[in-house]
């Protein structure tokens, strides 16, 4: 998809397709994980824990892939609600999100990004995406414990 056909901006107020998003990605998490594994926050979670929040649009505004950058405390940050509309897969956009908030996380001051995704065969795509980026296993990190539906992953930058 060229860059022509969609553009990435920050939403900085709740946003009607943005939060349609989040919600779709919270249902997914929370069906895929038992509440006691599942770290997926909600917009609301978001915006409260200073996460800077980014939206991939179409040309008429359609809300294609959402990601947010979380700071944390030790002044890295942590990726969160990495999500793509399931009508936009394949094309992409996870890459060109991906990308953008590693960038921004750079331009943020930060020296490296972390995550947190889930051990099962079912999360093996976004784990292959973050691999793809330069990622790396690590042990948990900021609040997270080990848990074996969760790994987690770096990368400095």
């Amino acid at each position: 998809m060229s860059e022509t056909q969609w553009h990435l901006v920050r939403v900085e107020v709740p946003d009607a397709g943005v939060d349609t998003l989040l919600e779709s990605h919270h249902a997914l998490m929370s069906s895929q994980t038992p509440a006691e594994s599942c770290h997926v926050m909600t917009g609301a979670d978001l915006r409260a824990a200073g996460a800077q929040i980014y939206a991939l649009r179409d040309p008429v505004g359609e809300v294609l892939a959402i990601g947010a950058v979380k700071p944390l405390a030790d002044g890295s940050v942590e990726l969160k609600s990495m999500h793509t509309a399931e009508a936009a897969r394949g094309r992409g956009l996870g890459r060109i999100m991906l990308g953008h908030l590693i960038e921004g996380s750079r331009r943020l001051g930060a020296r490296e990004v972390l995550l947190e995704t889930g051990s099962g065969a079912e999360f093996a795509a976004a784990r292959k995406l973050y691999e793809g980026a330069g990622f790396g296993y690590r042990g948990p990190f900021a609040d997270y414990v080990e848990d074996p539906l969760s790994v987690f992953l770096s990368r400095p930058i």
